[in-house]
C-alpha cells in the first residue's frame, strides 16, 4: 500500500522541481497533458509524474507506471498542486508580490543564477578548442571503438573547455574586473576591529557601488577570529567579482536566456507560495484554548497507538495449539516452523507466521488483549478469535505516543495539525468563491488509460518473445 503524507507543508518545495510556471496553451502542443486549470495557471500530467519520479520525494513511496495505485498517488498530488494554484493566486490578489523580502529574495536568486551563466558564455565560451586537441583526446581518453561523430566531439569540446577554464581560474579575477575600478579597505574586514564595527562601514567599492561590513559580514557571523584576515579578503573579492559578473550579465541581457527565465519564474511561484503560507499560518495561529479543544475532540487521530510486530500460528484446535505451544517451549521446533507446517492462515508458509506492526485495539478483543499484554520475545496463547486458536510472539514494541496534552511534543503535534486544518478550510473557501478551478478528467483518464495499455502490450511482447525463445531451444 503506497504512504502518503504529502501534505500542503511539505508540497511547496517540489513545485521548483514539477516546474509550475505561469500559463499554457490549453488546446496546443504544449497543453495536450494539462489535466487542470485554477484561475490561469495551469497543472500538465507531465509535472504530477515529475514530482512521484523524484527520488528525493518525502514521505511517498513509488507505486509501478500503470498500477491503481499509481493513478491514487497522482490524484492526490493533483489536489495539493490545486490547493498550491490558489494559495498562489490569492497571494497576487493580496498584493504579496510587493513585499520587499520576496523581492529581494527573487533578486538574489536571479543574482545567484547569473554568475554562472556569465561564466558559461562570457569566460568559457571564449576558451578555443582546436581539432587536433579533440582528435588528441579523442585517441587517449575514450573508449575504443566509439565513433568520433558530430555528438561525441561536441561532448568532447565542452571537457577541454572545461579543464582549460580551471586552469585559467587564476587568472578570472583580471579578466572579470576589466573596465572596472575596484578599490578594498583591507582594515574595514580586520577581525580585530569586528566589535563594534557598524553595519554602514564602506569595505570596498565597485566603481561608484559601496559594499558595507553589513552586506558580507554574514558569511563569517558567529565565526569571529577562526577566519583569518587573508581568508577574509579572499572571500570578500569573491564577493566582489560575483557582484561584477551579475552587473555585466545584466548589461548583456544574459537574464533573456530562456533557461534562466524559467528558473526564475519557478522560484519566484514558490517563493511566494512559501511566504504568504507562513502569513496565513501567523494569522491562524490558534489559541491555547482552541488548541486544548482541539485535542479533546481529535484524541483518537492525535495520539499515536501502541503498536507491536508480532508473529502468530492459527491452529483449528485449542487442543493442537497447546500441542504446539508446548513443542516451541521445548525447542522441538521453532515458531516459523510450527507457522510453516501447521498453521491454517494461508499466507503462512510464505511469511512464516510474519503478521507486521499491529496497533492496539484493532484486533479481535481476546487476541488484542493478548498481544498488547506480552512482553518482547514472549510466546502468548492460545485465545480463541472467529478463524481459530492463536498462538502469538511478540517481535518488538513501540510505546503509545501523543497521548497528554501537557506534553511538550503532544501539544506541538495537535497545534501543527490544527493550523493544517485551518489552512485546509482557507484554501477550500478560496476554490469555492474566490478562483474557478477546472478538472479535465477526460484528459487524465485518457493518459492513464494509454499508460496501462502501453504496459499491456509490452507485456505481452515480452511473454511472447519468452515463448519464441523457449521453442527454439527445445528444437
Amino acid at each position: 500500500m503506497s504512504r502518503i503524507f504529502l501534505s500542503l507543508f511539505t508540497l511547496f518545495f517540489w513545485i521548483v522541481l514539477a516546474g509550475i510556471a505561469g500559463t499554457g496553451n490549453l488546446y496546443g502542443a504544449e497543453g495536450r497533458d494539462i489535466v487542470a486549470k485554477v484561475g490561469d495557471q495551469v497543472i500538465t500530467f507531465t509535472q504530477i509524474d515529475t514530482m512521484i519520479n523524484s527520488s528525493s520525494m518525502v514521505g511517498l513511496d513509488l507505486p509501478a507506471f500503470g498500477t491503481p495505485e499509481r493513478n491514487r498517488v497522482r490524484l492526490t498530488i493533483l489536489d495539493k498542486l490545486i490547493s498550491a494554484n490558489l494559495l498562489y493566486l490569492d497571494a497576487l490578489k493580496q498584493g504579496m508580490d510587493k513585499n520587499p523580502v520576496y523581492i529581494h529574495d527573487v533578486k538574489r536568486f536571479a543574482d545567484t543564477l547569473l554568475v554562472p551563466l556569465y561564466r558559461e558564455k562570457v569566460i568559457v565560451g571564449e576558451i578555443p578548442v582546436t581539432e587536433k586537441e579533440i582528435e588528441d583526446y579523442y585517441n587517449t581518453q575514450t573508449t575504443k571503438g566509439q565513433e568520433l561523430d558530430e555528438t561525441v566531439k561536441a561532448q568532447i569540446e565542452s571537457v577541454i573547455r572545461m579543464e582549460k577554464f580551471k586552469k585559467r581560474i587564476a587568472a578570472l579575477r583580471g579578466k572579470v574586473r576589466e573596465g572596472v575600478t575596484v578599490k578594498v579597505d583591507e582594515k574595514a574586514i580586520d577581525p580585530a576591529g569586528d566589535e563594534g564595527r557598524q553595519d554602514d562601514t564602506v569595505v570596498a567599492s565597485i566603481d561608484d557601488e559601496k559594499i558595507t561590513w553589513g552586506m558580507v559580514r554574514r558569511k563569517w557571523d558567529g565565526k569571529g577570529r577562526e577566519i583569518s584576515a587573508k581568508d577574509r579578503l579572499e572571500d570578500l573579492n569573491k564577493f566582489i567579482d560575483n557582484r561584477i559578473m551579475v552587473k555585466k550579465a545584466r548589461a548583456m541581457h544574459l537574464e533573456k536566456d530562456p533557461v534562466f527565465q524559467a528558473r526564475v519564474n519557478e522560484f519566484k511561484k514558490t517563493r511566494l507560495i512559501n511566504l504568504y503560507r507562513a502569513s496565513l499560518i501567523e494569522e491562524l495561529s490558534p489559541t491555547e484554548k482552541e488548541i486544548r479543544n482541539y485535542f479533546k475532540k481529535n484524541k483518537d487521530r492525535i495520539g499515536v497507538r501502541e503498536v507491536r510486530k508480532i508473529q502468530m500460528v492459527v491452529l483449528k484446535t485449542k487442543k493442537e495449539a497447546k500441542k504446539i505451544r508446548k513443542m516451541i517451549e521445548s525447542g522441538k521446533i521453532t515458531i516459523y516452523e510450527a507457522a510453516r507446517d501447521y498453521s491454517i492462515d494461508p499466507n503462512a508458509k510464505k511469511t512464516l507466521g510474519e503478521m507486521g506492526w499491529v496497533s492496539q485495539g484493532t484486533g479481535f478483543p481476546k487476541l488484542d488483549k493478548l498481544t498488547f499484554s506480552l512482553d518482547v520475545n514472549e510466546l502468548g496463547g492460545p485465545v480463541e478469535s472467529p478463524v481459530g486458536w492463536h498462538l502469538v510472539k511478540v517481535l518488538e514494541a513501540r510505546d503509545a505516543m501523543y497521548q497528554d496534552i501537557e506534553d511538550k511534543a503532544t501539544w506541538k503535534r495537535t497545534r501543527r495539525m490544527l493550523i493544517h486544518e485551518k489552512l485546509d478550510d482557507y484554501v477550500a473557501g478560496l476554490r469555492k468563491n474566490e478562483f474557478p478551478v477546472d478538472l479535465y478528467e477526460d484528459v487524465l483518464n485518457r493518459i492513464m488509460q494509454a499508460e496501462v495499455d502501453r504496459i499491456a502490450a509490452r507485456k505481452k511482447a515480452v511473454e511472447k518473445a519468452s515463448k519464441g525463445e523457449d521453442r527454439t531451444e527445445k528444437k
